[in-house]
């Protein structure tokens, strides 16, 4: 019941009407399809966070899940084993794991977050590293998990 409730509040706060990629109601199929309807700052950003994941986590897979584009952490690996990203006029937003979030909660200070997201700029420089440090963050918690 809570990761339902999860979930349905994940879900209403990635498809707001200020996304650029949702604004049509279109249904994406694929992260290319997502990032083309984005603006081409948006699409920069989303860019460089796919590459940093994949760079990261080589094995991450590609999908959408709700609507959003998002990277499966390890093979098959349901919503607490995945990164979202979304592309808004004004930031993106990345959609790591709550505990990804507390566990950086200091570094990510000069961000608004929510419980389990954090929004940047996009008139500020992309914090790579700190993107890869919390992809290896949340794929070393999920190895854990699974000894």
């Amino acid at each position: 019941m809570i990761r339902v409730s999860f979930e349905r509040r994940l879900m209403a706060k990635c498809l707001p009407m200020e996304s650029e990629a949702n604004m049509d109601n279109a249904v994406f199929k694929t992260i290319d399809e997502y990032i083309s309807g984005l603006s081409q700052e948006a699409r920069l950003y989303l860019e460089e966070i796919r590459k940093i994941v994949h760079d990261t986590v080589p094995e991450a897979e590609e999908l959408i899940n709700y609507n959003m584009p998002a990277f499966a952490l390890r093979k098959g690996g349901k919503r607490d084993q995945q990164i979202m990203v979304a592309g808004y006029k004004k930031h993106v937003g990345l959609y790591p794991h709550p505990a990804t979030m507390m566990h950086f909660k200091e570094t990510l200070a000069e961000y608004k977050t929510g419980k389990g997201s954090v929004q940047f700029p996009l008139d500020k420089p992309l914090p790579k590293q700190l993107i890869a440090d919390m992809v290896k963050y949340l794929k070393e918690q999920i190895d854990k998990t699974l000894k």
